[in-house]
Formats: structure tokens, C-alpha cells, sequence
């Protein structure tokens, strides 16, 4: 498994991004907040974390909603994934959206989200006269069989 180095500052009491187990290709994220936020069914709030990366140049991060929160509260990331580019060197902060059916309180210190690390492939864009045909052709939503 590739390592990457990554320098964090944090402000004071706020949690350091975390892995779950030793497998877990996401880092928890954590609320930092002063007092606890409800989000209510289809209701949006931005939390903030307390900390802040340089991400190395060539790699970005990924904000994911966490499953737990997913399947048993409806609670999403909204931008997913959220992306943080390297060069940016503000606070994180986290979109979240309630689509569950009942008020939800995020509390100081709750897991909210993961973050992931990937490398970045840039892309340089050539304009054609036309595409190459393919057998799919310019099928798209569901052309390929909606089930199994």
C-alpha cells in the first residue's frame, strides 16, 4: 500500500482525522463545532472540522459520506465526493444533507464524513473531427439493462 505524507495544523481541541481499522482506506472526520447542529429532513448544514492539509501537489482529497450515518439516518454528503484540491489551505469543512425523515443532531467531536487520498491525472484535451465508433455507441442511462 502506497504512503503518502500530508502536513495538518488543527485548531485547539478539534480531532485529528482518523482510521477506523486497519484496512479502512477512509479517515473519520470529525464535527468542530461550539454547539450542536440539527439538520432537519431535507435541510443542508456546513460543518466545520477544525483542521486544515497541504495536500502534496498531484493529489487531492475526497470528502465521502460515512455508510452508518447513510443507511441509518439518511445522512449524506451533498457535493459527494467533495473534492479539496492541493492547493487549497483553508479550514474543512463538510456538506452535509439530511434525507431521512427525522431530525438529525450532529454533536462536538461526532464522526460526520471520511476522507480519502488520491493521486490527480490530468487530462489534455484534444478536439477531433469525430470519435472512434464503439459498439456502444452513444447509448446512455440505462442502455446497457436497468436490472441484473
Amino acid at each position: 500500500m502506497e504512503e503518502l505524507s500530508i502536513e495538518i495544523t488543527k485548531k485547539e481541541g478539534a480531532n485529528l482525522p482518523l482510521y477506523g481499522t486497519e484496512f479502512s482506506s477512509g479517515m473519520d472526520l470529525f464535527a468542530f463545532i461550539d454547539e450542536p447542529v440539527t439538520i432537519r429532513p431535507m435541510e443542508r448544514a456546513l460543518i466545520p472540522t477544525g483542521i486544515y492539509m497541504g495536500i502534496p501537489e498531484g493529489y487531492e482529497a475526497e470528502i465521502r459520506p460515512r455508510s452508518g450515518l447513510a443507511y441509518s439516518f439518511g445522512i449524506t454528503v451533498l457535493n459527494t465526493p467533495g473534492t479539496i484540491d492541493s492547493d487549497y489551505r483553508g479550514e474543512i469543512k463538510v456538506l452535509l444533507i439530511n434525507l431521512g425523515d427525522k431530525p438529525f443532531v450532529i454533536n462536538n467531536g461526532d464522526r460526520i464524513a471520511q476522507i480519502i487520498f488520491k493521486s490527480v491525472v490530468r487530462a489534455n484535451l484534444r478536439v477531433v473531427a469525430s470519435l472512434p465508433e464503439t459498439s456502444r455507441g452513444k447509448g446512455g442511462f440505462g442502455s446497457t439493462g436497468i436490472r441484473g
